[in-house]
């Protein structure tokens, strides 16, 4: 098994994903490292609902990802904004000529 890479914040928590394997198998475990502190106030929280540590951890993150990804991925539009942003799409303006210099220039990759 790889060695885990450490979270961004590697002082105040370390993360490790570890998978069992097998097709019927769909649950995972996730280890993490907390401070005391940190893991009390999880511990009161979910506690406070009714939850388990591992209920209230896996909801919030769950929560949060769901956010995170839609704010990425979903915008809404009333009709007519998402009239004229199709418009847009379909129709879109000239290349001018900083464009055409950008598009002629040689990626720094390739020089």
């Amino acid at each position: 098994m790889a060695k885990p890479r450490p979270a961004p914040d590697a002082a105040k928590a370390s993360v490790a994903v570890t998978g069992r394997r097998g097709a019927a198998d769909t649950r995972n475990s996730i280890n993490l490292r907390v401070e005391t502190q940190t893991r009390q106030m999880i511990d009161e929280a979910a506690a406070l609902l009714g939850k388990t540590r591992t209920e209230f951890m896996v909801d919030s993150a769950r929560a949060l990802a769901i956010d995170v990804l839609l704010d990425q991925r979903l915008f809404v539009l009333d009709a007519t904004r998402y009239d004229a942003f199709v418009h847009a799409l379909d129709n879109p303006p000239a290349p001018g000529p900083k464009l055409r210099a950008l598009l002629r220039r040689k990626p720094a990759w390739e020089a």
